[in-house]
């Protein structure tokens, strides 16, 4: 019955119920971290900072302090609960030059809402379990290290395009974290690299946006290009590089040997709107606000706005002699 576990559980049981929840609301894997500073990984991001590889993206240099410690979000936390979603579907891109192709996580409706509402349902049954318990949702607005607390509770490794890889999804995975101040048994610590000597995605990324293994210069790359930047025109040496990107790019994913293992998702939600994996340049130029509006309601495409996207739609057009 809800509300009969005491404070006394112990954490190992905590833990066990809370994975078991977390896996039966939909989540496809779930990891347990102790809530405690992420010194290494801020130190890391220190220094991609001073490198300038943030781009225009100011708030990621802001308070990496905060970013690095789940107590500045939640005071009393004990524990980060750390979820995987998969979000593969089984679809290819259209390679029609007078269509612009969407990043794959993109197809389907914005991850945030999702894995948000699953976050606050499991929240809502950990205190009716343990009313003492006080927790905090977490799902990528939030400063958090999303990336780095999935590792540090095991459900994988940072390939060398930057993003997580998990052994059974690839790196097709969003992620999204719950800090508890309850005591929970920890997963055993970071999965082990199983990177190995590869270097497809470095050798892929058409801009060279990958300068290192694990290290992304968010100046040269297409998804910072066509969804973050706000300038009028996309950089000369990345629009030249486009490969019919129109919103994100997935290259380096693409060639990722661990995406071979991919597996579709069970979550409707991230089936392609309207079937549409890719959309048709003269439509998104001709664009107005109000069917901009309709069109992604509730969709990650959102981001760009009206202007980046019809920016990015003239690009593909310049560069296929139209």
């Amino acid at each position: 019955m809800q509300g009969t576990i005491s404070k006394d559980a112990s954490p190992r049981t905590r833990a066990a119920k809370i994975r078991e929840r977390a896996l039966n609301l939909g989540f496809h894997k779930v990891g347990i971290a102790r809530a405690e500073p992420l010194t290494e990984e801020r130190a890391r991001l220190e220094e991609w900072l001073a490198r300038g590889f943030h781009a225009t993206m100011q708030w990621m240099a802001r308070d990496t302090e905060r970013r690095a410690d789940p107590r500045h979000l939640l005071p009393s936390a004990k524990s980060v609960v750390v979820v995987a979603l998969n979000y593969y579907t089984p679809h290819e891109h259209d390679e029609d030059p007078d269509r612009g192709k969407i990043s794959r996580y993109a197809w389907g409706d914005d991850y945030h809402e999702i894995i948000g509402d699953k976050l606050r349902t499991l929240l809502d049954w950990i205190r009716a379990e343990w009313p003492e318990a006080e927790g905090r949702i977490c799902v990528d607005a939030q400063p958090t290290m999303d990336k780095a607390w999935a590792v540090r509770a095991g459900l994988g490794w940072i390939g060398k395009h930057s993003n997580l890889i998990t052994r059974e999804y690839g790196s097709w995975v969003f992620l999204g974290e719950l800090l508890l101040n309850l005591e929970l048994e920890p997963d055993v610590g970071p999965a082990e690299d199983h990177c190995g000597t590869c270097t497809l995605c470095l050798e892929a990324c058409p801009t060279g946006a990958i300068v290192e293994p694990r290290v992304v210069d968010a100046n040269r790359c297409i998804s910072y290009a066509t969804i973050e930047l706000r300038a009028a025109q996309i950089p000369e040496e990345i629009a030249r590089n486009l490969r019919g990107w129109l919103y994100g790019c997935d290259i380096c994913q693409d060639v990722c040997p661990w995406n071979r293992f991919e597996k579709p998702t069970d979550e409707p939600r991230f089936e392609p709107r309207y079937g549409q994996t890719t959309l048709p340049l003269a439509e998104v130029i001709a664009m107005d606000h109000e069917t901009y509006v309709a069109r992604f309601r509730r969709s990650p495409i959102k981001r760009a706005k009206l202007a980046g996207l019809q920016r990015n739609a003239r690009a593909l057009r310049n560069r296929s002699g139209d």
